[in-house]
């Protein structure tokens, strides 16, 4: 085993317990900044889904409007701080996948397009007509670990689980 070898190896001895418990934190912190500011915005604005509801998938598209914007603006309030606290992480990552996916469908993806070329310039931070999903897919993509794998150890989550545990 070469030096570098080693070194590499007791770093990552090192790291690798702190990750158990920061790994998640800083994920999970950034989505509920990013969740809550579009939660708070919602509840403070005029409810614009009318414009977009026809694109949401089913069965968001039967709803009455006002409930789909309801649903959205809390579990996004709601979502970041159980995210921000690591409470009920796994139930609200999911929800929250949910409303992006809605979202990505109702606002982000493209009006039309003929060829995956055309799909995946919509893969973009600014819409050109094409559409706009690459943040909302990586929120799916960051939000998924916390559903697969929980908050972490610096969370409500890992603290009610040992104390329930305990005898």
């Amino acid at each position: 085993m070469s030096a570098i070898t080693r070194t590499w190896d007791r770093f990552i001895m090192l790291v690798e317990p702190a990750g158990a418990w920061a790994g998640l934190l800083l994920i999970r912190l950034l989505l509920a900044w990013e969740f809550g500011t579009a939660g708070f915005g919602k509840l403070a604005g005029d409810n614009w889904f009318g414009r977009v509801q026809h694109n949401f998938p089913f069965p968001f598209n039967l709803l009455p409007v006002e409930v789909d914007w309801f649903i959205a603006t809390w579990v996004e309030i709601l979502g970041s701080l159980g995210l921000a606290l690591g409470l009920f992480t796994r139930f609200w990552a999911f929800s929250l996948v949910v409303v992006t996916v809605v979202a990505i469908f109702g606002v982000h993806w493209p009006e039309q397009w003929d060829s995956l070329g055309e799909l995946w310039r919509g893969y973009a931070v600014t819409n050109d007509g094409f559409g706009n999903y690459r943040i909302p897919l990586l929120f799916i993509a960051m939000l998924l670990p916390l559903f697969f794998f929980g908050p972490g150890k610096l969370s409500l989550d890992y603290l009610l689980s040992r104390k329930l545990r305990r005898p």
